[in-house]
Parts: structure tokens; sequence; C-alpha cells
């Protein structure tokens, strides 16, 4: 349902114009590593928000929509060993601005934030860059279920959006409140941000 969700969000005018597995221990989010915003949302509402641009190092990469959870997971792990490798400790939660999409998969960029991105350098290997988080207002929605039920937010993302006449941007961000695990795993939580244009 999300691809479809997404692909109409990438090609309908109408809700363009909203754009934007096994049991495993429970995840839970790492205090020394701080959310973009720190207070925390209500799964009930939408709320406005600004985000900080923060330093991230990023990896860009697509998945098919079968793969995507394991692909993202993949993902933050790579970055998390060379920001190891590097000796640059992780400065706040994983996220995921997802840039393109279509009916058999998306482009992303996994981001993970730094402190400070280090003088004279560009990135930390091939394919692992320096870059920044988006930055600027924002609708945060949060949500606290399942990973592999995440298109009932989207659903109610769009309805919402469309239903307060807000045009927001192509790209959409999830950030990771609580680690990745599995994608049933009942305890995570995402904040999925959407920027109007």
């Amino acid at each position: 349902m999300l691809r479809v969700l997404l692909v109409l969000l990438a090609l309908s005018p109408a809700v363009a114009a909203a754009q934007a597995p096994s049991a495993s221990p429970p995840a839970t989010a790492q205090p020394s590593l701080p959310t973009l915003v720190p207070d925390s949302g209500d799964p009930g509402n939408a709320d406005e928000v600004v985000l900080p641009s923060k330093p991230a190092a990023i990896l860009r990469g697509t998945a098919i929509w079968d793969e995507g959870f394991n692909a993202l997971k993949g993902a933050f792990r790579r970055i998390e060993e060379e920001l190891a490798r590097a000796a640059i400790p992780p400065a706040g939660r994983p996220l995921t601005v997802f840039v393109e999409t279509d009916d058999l998969g998306f482009h992303y960029e996994a981001m993970i934030p730094v402190a400070a991105i280090p003088e004279g350098r560009s990135g930390l290997s091939e394919g692992v860059v320096f870059g920044t988080t988006p930055g600027g207002p924002a609708l945060r929605f949060v949500y606290k279920e399942p990973y592999e039920d995440i298109d009932s937010l989207y659903e109610t993302i769009t309805a919402y959006l469309d239903a307060k006449g807000v045009t927001a941007k192509d790209a959409f961000i999830e950030e990771y409140v609580t680690d990745l695990t599995e994608p049933s795993d009942p305890n995570l939580e995402v904040n999925v941000f959407v920027q109007p244009k």
C-alpha cells in the first residue's frame, strides 16, 4: 500500500499536494542521541515544527519496496561503521529522506547527524559523504506501531494534507526515534516530517 500511496503522491496533482519480520527485544531510544525536534509529538495530532539543518553523514541508495526495510537498516549500519572508523560519534537519531518513488521502489538518502563536519573532509568513504539534514518548517506526524503497517500513517497524512489544502515538497522524511530492528517490532517509534512548499 505504501508504494501505491507514494506513486500517487508523485504522480497525481491532487495527491501531490499532499506530499510530502520475527519477534525481537523492544527497541529503545538512546537518550544520548537527540531527535531533530527535542519535544516528543502526539501520535493523535500533526504538529508544526521547525527542523534544524544539522551536519550529517549521508549514504544515497535505491531499494525495491519488498527489501526497503533491510536496505535502510543496512545503510545505517554502514554509516555507523564508517563513523566509528573515523572516531566521529553520532549526534542524533538516524533518518531517511525519500527523494523519489515509483511502482518498483525508491531512492533515498540515509543520514546520521554528527556534531560537525571534519575540516577539509567531504566524506568518509566512497558513497558515505557529508552534508546536512533538511531544515525549515515541517509538519510532524508521530508513528508508534510496527513498520510493516506504516502505510496507515501515510494514508492519514494524505487525508490531513488534502483536508488542510497543504502543498508539500516531493520528498518526505522519516526519523527513527527507536532503532530499526524488525518490520514487525511493535515498539518502533518514527517521526515523519512533511515540509510545505
